[in-house]
């Protein structure tokens, strides 16, 4: 039967085809090879501390931080996590000294979770007794482990084309020669069919990365054999080191945000002419960030819901298929439509992008940039000769001073965009900006606004004295950021928003501290040159009479007096409920660590102590106090 479903021209799907097609050409699969031999678990420092961490525990604690920023950024990523040199094996090829680590409902390539990220934090506990430790490559031994994590680590990313999926392994160790302990013709067997599985993998699209540790009093040496394996030469070898201690700290320390990599989104094609079509590929270069969308879940399996559509009949309430003739009504008239000739009804153009015509570039103006652009870069992939053609249109754009007025779009969003010819920038034999366009989404007319100017006269507007202008400069130049990067400050809400999910997730008793960064610098602000200047300022605008201080100074000490009432208010509580345990006892018999975080914190807030922290910081702090 006809069927009209709300309006013939709407979309057969709810998706958004440009943000599926984005997520994935942005998906990218990790495999994290940790060595877990006996020297990962030696100190990583040579001080006297009682507790020093090694070098396995920072690579444990780096991945962990990864991954729950990962959940955050790329949640559509996916990542496994396999240890060598190990005394038990875990792998679908049954390889020796491989331990694929997972844990149940999930696959051992897949996106991660927060029981994944908070049972692999606790893995160190563990480790030894069920994992192992042990030296995968000994003398008088043919085995080789390294060459073993090497194999199962291509076998994990074998899903997913190399063409839409960026597939990486990451290879932490503080061995820069694994092979050390045996000589020989062993050795060089050893290494080459090491270094020819590393090949191999890296001949199937897979790039292989190394985050090596320096051992106590020593310097990872690259020229061993790592360089050879990730493909190292000359002064390639001498910068790698810190670079990747940089990436190995920022790995660790990086904040919580929505990071939009540098990858291609998706390939369209270019029409010039009705004869000449070109291929370009497109990148996101500026994204704004939020908080994500919202996923509806099954209440009881907790498992995200799928969203479907049916249709049913008015008159006898069957379930219908979908159907294949849409109707309009026309002046009393039903006009009927098949599927293929809706389409062919809301098709704008043929291609992706299809150019229109040219204007000069002082028509385009800055409030017609309304979101971020695109930018496009040419490609031979599948239509040889695309990049001659986009090479000699650029050129003449740049030199006629012309932006391209052209369409884009799928036939339910057309749209007219700008593309504007960006130069290559160099410097000292290095690439700052590369060649290529800017796809700049120009409004519909409605989408620019007119506001009325309001005309005032010299006479209305109050005027600055040279006097206040040189002392308001005189402020700018004391307070003056030095490399002032908009990207060096976090967005409190959103970090706030992602601390609360991650309590949620992983089972904390509290929410991580987070530090609002775009708060005033009172410590610098009170340093007494930019205090001496800013009371300048406000004497040559207000003059010295100016009471509004005083004003202020008596409504913050009225405030302070209440904020200190209160304060003794909580202390007396906290007093009262920390008076109920005797606290050297519970602490003598080990009984802490079953007190609820609300008692042990009426602890510290009675003898005026920090209350930040997870359980065993509060743990510790108590029995510092009490001397223990």
């Amino acid at each position: 039967m006809d069927l009209d479903p709300e309006g013939i021209f709407r979309d057969d799907s709810d998706e958004d085809e440009d943000s599926v097609q984005e997520r994935e050409a942005n998906k990218e699969m990790v495999v994290y090879l940790v060595d877990a031999s006996p020297k990962m678990f030696t100190p990583a420092t040579t001080q006297d501390n009682e507790k020093q961490e090694t070098h396995f525990h920072t690579i444990v604690n780096c991945i962990t931080e990864s991954l729950k920023t990962q959940i955050i950024g790329r949640s559509y990523d996916e990542v496994a996590i396999c240890f060598f040199n190990t005394k038990e094996k875990k792998n679908l090829q049954d390889s020796a000294g491989v331990y694929v680590y997972n844990v149940g409902d999930r696959e051992q390539l897949d996106r991660p979770t927060a029981k994944l990220i908070k049972d692999f934090s606790l893995i160190e506990d563990s480790f030894m007794s069920t994992i192992g430790s042990r030296y995968g490559i000994t003398a008088g031994s043919r085995e080789n482990t390294l060459y073993n994590a090497l194999w199962v680590a291509q076998a994990l990313l074998r899903k997913g084309s190399v063409k839409t999926v960026s597939k990486r392994i990451l290879i932490f160790t503080n061995e820069d020669d694994p092979f050390g302990t045996i000589t020989g013709a062993v050795k060089t067997d050893m290494i080459r069919t090491t270094l020819q599985r590393a090949k191999d993998a890296q001949d199937l699209g897979l790039s292989i990365e190394l985050l090596p540790l320096s051992p106590p009093d020593d310097q990872f040496n690259m020229s061993l054999f790592y360089a050879d394996l990730i493909g190292l030469d000359g002064d390639e070898m001498t910068e790698y080191l810190p670079s990747a201690g940089d990436k190995l700290e920022d790995m660790t320390n990086q904040l919580r945000k929505r990071i939009m990599k540098k990858r291609r989104i998706k390939t369209l094609s270019f029409a010039i002419t009705n004869d000449v079509c070109i291929e370009v590929n497109t990148y996101a270069l500026v994204r704004p960030t939020t908080t994500g969308t919202i996923t509806w879940l099954d209440s009881l399996s907790n498992l995200p819901l799928k969203v479907e559509r049916s249709f049913i009949c008015n008159d006898t309430g069957a379930l219908l298929q979908d159907a294949q003739t849409r109707f309009q009504m026309y002046n009393d008239t039903i006009v009927k439509f098949s599927v293929r000739e809706l389409s062919e009804v809301k098709r704008v153009a043929s291609h992706h992008l299809r150019l229109i015509g040219f204007k000069p570039l002082d028509c385009l103006k800055d409030y017609h940039n309304l979101r971020p652009s695109t930018f496009i870069y040419p490609s031979d992939e599948r239509i040889f000769g695309s990049t001659c053609v986009f090479v000699a249109l650029h050129s003449s754009m740049l030199r006629l001073g012309r932006f391209a007025l052209a369409f884009y779009g799928n036939p339910t969003r057309p749209q007219l965009i700008a593309l504007v010819a960006q130069e290559e920038v160099t410097s000292s034999g290095r690439q700052f900006e590369p060649p290529g366009m800017h796809m700049i989404y120009l409004p519909y007319s409605d989408d620019i606004r007119y506001p009325e100017e309001v005309h005032v006269t010299s006479d209305d507007a109050p005027r600055a004295t040279d006097e206040q202008i040189k002392k308001a400069s005189n402020i700018f130049k004391r307070i003056d950021l030095i490399n002032f990067s908009a990207c060096q400050f976090a967005n409190p809400a959103l970090q706030r928003h992602y601390g609360i999910l991650e309590a949620l997730a992983l089972g904390e008793d509290e929410m991580p501290d987070i530090k609002d960064e775009t708060l005033p610098d009172e410590e610098g602000l009170s340093k007494p040159g930019v205090a001496n200047a800013i009371e300048e300022f406000k004497t040559s605008v207000y003059g010295e009479n100016y009471d509004q201080e005083e004003a202020e100074a008596a409504a913050g000490k009225a405030s302070r007096g209440n904020a200190s009432k209160k304060r003794k208010e909580v202390t007396d509580a906290a007093a009262q409920i920390s008076a109920a345990y005797d606290w050297a006892e519970l602490a003598d018999n080990g009984k802490l660590k079953e007190m609820t975080t609300v008692e042990l914190r009426s602890y510290l807030t009675a003898h005026d102590l920090p209350v930040s922290g997870k359980k065993d910081v509060l743990i510790s702090r108590i029995l510092t106090h009490l001397g223990k």
